[in-house]
This record gives C-alpha cells, sequence and structure tokens, in this order.
C-alpha cells in the first residue's frame, strides 16, 4: 500500500473515532496556551492540566507573571518536572511579551520560537490551537506512531513533520495531529501493544515496522507459538 493511501485511510479511522478533537491542555486564551505547553515538556498533559491553574491562579498574563519571582513559580510548577528550566522560561517570556511585544503572543513562528524555551513544536502548538495558522506539531509520541505505521522513515521529529504535511491535506493539520495523540493513549501504547486488533497498525504496520520495534525477532503467529 502507497503511503497516500495508507495515509487516507488512517484519517477516515481517526475521523472515526476522534470527530472533533480538543486541545488537551486547558487554557483561557494564547498566553495561558504558550505557558501551558511550556510546562508540557517531558511532563503529561494531565499534570500540567493540575499544576497549571494553580500558576495563572497567581498570574494569568504576561503582566503579572513577570513581576513573580523566578523561586514562586519553580515552587509552583515543581510537579511538572525541569521546574528551574521552565521558571526561568516562563519568568523571561513573559518579560519580553510585555516589553517588545505589548503584553500580547505573536502571531509568527519566528517570533515565538525567539522566546525562552518555546521550541519549534511549542511554536506550533501555539500558532495552530491559538491562531488557527495550519500547523503539525509534532512530539516523540506522533514520532514513534507515523514510524510504526510506515508514514515517514525520518530520523528525526523535524523529518516525520515534513512527510506528515505531505501526507495529510494542510486544513487537517491541527486534527490530525490531536487525532494522533489520543489514538496513541487509547489504542497504540509504545508497550505491550496487540498489533493485529489495533484498527490502524492491522493495516498499516509492516512486517518490517513490527520487526524493528522487536529487536528483530519474529512476531504475530509465529511468536504466540513460542
Amino acid at each position: 500500500m502507497k503511503r497516500h493511501e495508507k495515509a487516507r485511510r488512517i484519517g477516515q479511522v481517526l475521523d472515526d473515532l476522534f470527530p472533533s478533537p480538543s486541545i488537551p491542555l486547558h487554557h483561557e486564551d494564547p498566553y495561558t496556551l504558550l505557558v501551558s505547553t511550556v510546562l508540557s515538556a517531558q511532563c503529561t498533559d494531565a499534570r500540567v492540566n493540575l499544576t497549571a491553574p494553580l500558576l495563572f491562579e497567581r498570574a494569568g498574563t504576561p503582566e503579572t507573571m513577570m513581576r513573580v519571582p523566578v523561586e514562586e513559580i519553580q515552587a509552583i510548577i515543581r510537579p511538572c518536572g525541569l521546574s528551574s528550566a521552565k521558571a526561568k522560561a516562563i519568568s523571561g517570556l513573559s518579560k519580553i511579551l510585555v516589553e517588545e511585544h505589548e503584553g500580547r503572543v505573536p502571531r509568527t513562528f519566528a517570533e515565538l520560537e525567539a522566546l525562552p524555551g518555546v521550541g519549534h513544536k511549542t511554536a506550533s502548538v501555539v500558532m495552530s490551537g491559538a491562531f488557527g495558522v495550519p500547523a503539525f506539531p509534532v512530539d516523540t509520541h506522533i514520532h514513534r506512531l507515523a514510524r510504526r505505521w510506515g508514514l515517514s522513515s525520518g530520523t528525526s521529529v523535524t523529518e516525520t513533520e515534513k512527510a506528515l504535511k505531505a501526507l495529510f491535506a494542510r486544513g487537517d493539520w491541527h486534527k490530525r495531529h490531536l487525532q494522533i495523540i489520543y489514538f496513541g493513549r487509547t489504542h497504540c501504547p509504545a508497550r505491550g501493544h496487540d498489533w493485529d486488533t489495533c484498527p490502524i497498525c492491522s493495516f498499516a504496520a509492516t512486517p518490517k515496522t513490527r520487526r524493528a520495534e522487536h529487536g528483530g525477532r519474529r512476531i504475530g503467529q509465529d511468536a504466540s507459538k513460542r
């Protein structure tokens, strides 16, 4: 099956299962989405959704956040991990928003990626989720599934992002990245996965893909006889 045909079938499955996916990070505006996405690095969305409201109760705008001591921000966000670096980034980006962007989250990739703690993936989340600009945020989980499904042979998230953008319609990028996130959580875990009953892997994952994830061992019907 060619990649474009495979992507079309995958899109149908995702649309059936998650027709209207919502952003998993709770937020009220572009600023709270930006900060929550910074907090989500190497942290679960569930943990961020428990922690971020406590931070926003203390300071929910760039103007108020820039006046909160970094140590206090760090104490609040400690459950999210990497609290020292994230606190400095949140404080620093808030100050830049006030001093250089009139307190508003910028609407360009270049300006977003110039902010402390904001890489391309975070900028893509904000551009897509807050401003409706077509973007396809790719994290390590989406990267894993794209390789598992044979949609990308890229060795980096950058290459995978390029491949997925070429396979899916531009107008679908936002929902596709969310659908893949939700599908991975509910149907396609990294470990203990049943390839044959998975709604996507059952037709999309090639024998080569399966062997690659199992260290070259044969899996499936033959493996069940061991």
